[in-house]
């Protein structure tokens, strides 16, 4: 979803589930805690301000020393969260320093592994055999899903981009609590390497408004390739409704640590991604910055695996609008590692279409019909599994079944 429409949050926060950024503790401020000794009757009334002074001299020092420690140490965003001031904003040195003084805390996403298949059995991809492609880097392709009468049809049209391309594997992660057999042998009879795990969203987040849909979905992904110490191979995200250009898989296989491009179709301008000059990415053009750093959309980026692997506590934070930057963050990226593509940055690769759900349709015929007299009880059992319709037999219209133009009774044309 476009970040464009999520209200703006604080950046770099920590967050209730105990699985967010989370900054060191500071320093307390000394404090000056020694009592004044009432004067003397013969002391004359200047020497009790110079005790005064004497108290309020080392508070004021303390002070002194803690901003400078504080300036020092910690982050541009947290002396500008403490009104201490930041660095230059064009000092990309400083802007980084802060990942030091932050803790990553390590992935604990619930992870059930449906099924999975390594073998790739397809024969050809763009007319040439499977071993003409043995020497390329694996892409990691990830896709977030959920439950919907449209999800089928979108994983479907989606594996139908990806039998065209070599030396990949799906990571299907269904935000369900069950795995779905339907989903097991669809995505085995296409042949592509896969794997198909459930990892839900946790339960005190599906009432807030916007949820962070699809985040635990890729939490589950990297705790996967962790798991597997895969650090061979390229990782990216692409949602099961966007719109992707061949060419994009060739481009991001040539990721040597973080390569971005434009994707079009996002919020106000219908674009979002690098500003480039002299081939190097110097800024980004988004219609919500936001105050984050890295404002890009999940589907422009692409990430090397031997890269992440230098960064043991990868994370993608339970908050909505900021999964891109802070997941950018957490490995430690810089601006200058940033590796245009799609000819500067001037080609649209990936699209951020959208398919809007509907609710379940549902068919209102009686079960005696639904035998194998005719096609379809098979037919509705099919759609039941893929979530697509349902069938109930007292609610609603009467399903219409018609024939020349005419509608007939169910007997008539069943029995």
């Amino acid at each position: 979803m476009s970040s464009a429409h999520y209200q703006a949050l604080e950046p770099q926060t920590s967050d209730e589930d105990n699985e967010d950024i989370e900054r060191r503790p500071h320093q307390k401020r000394p404090r000056c805690t020694a009592a004044a000794a009432p004067p003397h009757p013969m002391v004359r009334k200047g020497s009790v301000g110079g005790g005064r002074r004497r108290c309020v001299l080392p508070l004021v020092g303390g002070t002194l020393f803690f901003i400078a420690f504080c300036y020092l140490t910690l982050s541009g965003d947290t002396r500008i969260a403490l009104g201490l001031g930041g660095a230059s904003e064009d000092s990309e040195e400083a802007s980084h320093q802060g990942l030091d003084s932050m803790n990553f805390r390590p992935l604990n996403e619930s992870l059930h592994v449906c099924s999975e298949n390594f073998e790739d059995h397809r024969k050809f991809m763009q007319d040439k055999p499977r071993s003409d492609y043995e020497q390329l880097p694996v892409i990691y392709f990830v896709t977030p899903t959920y439950p919907r009468r449209e999800q089928i049809p979108e994983l479907t049209r989606l594996a139908h981009t990806l039998l065209h391309v070599p030396r990949l594997h799906w990571l299907v992660a269904d935000d369900q609590e069950k795995c779905n057999g339907y989903m097991d042998t669809l995505l085995n009879r296409f042949g592509i390497p896969y794997t198909h795990m459930v990892s839900p969203m946790p339960s005190k987040f599906r009432n807030e408004k916007p949820a962070p849909r699809g985040v635990a979905n890729r939490r589950a992904a990297l705790q996967w390739l962790r798991q597997h110490n895969l650090t061979n191979g390229i990782l990216y995200f692409g949602d099961d409704d966007n719109t992707y250009d061949l060419r994009l898989f060739t481009e991001i296989r040539k990721t040597q640590r973080v390569s971005m491009f434009p994707v079009g179709l996002i919020a106000d301008y219908g674009v979002s991604g690098p500003v480039v000059r002299k081939g190097k990415v110097v800024a980004f053009l988004d219609s919500w910055v936001a105050g984050r750093r890295w404002p890009v959309d999940m589907a422009g980026f692409a990430v090397s695996l031997e890269y992440m692997a230098q960064y043991p506590y990868v994370n993608m934070p339970y908050k909505p609008g900021y999964e891109e930057d802070l997941f950018l963050r957490s490995i430690g990226l810089k601006m200058d590692q940033i590796e245009p593509r799609g000819n500067n940055c001037t080609e649209i690769l990936v699209w951020h279409t959208q398919t809007k759900s509907k609710k379940l349709g549902m068919v209102r015929l009686e079960s005696k019909y639904l035998d194998d007299r005719s096609n379809l009880g098979a037919l509705l059992l099919n759609l039941k599994l893929m979530g697509v319709a349902g069938t109930t037999e007292n609610e609603g219209r009467n399903a219409l079944i018609s024939k020349n133009g005419r509608e007939k009774s169910h007997s008539a044309i069943l029995s």
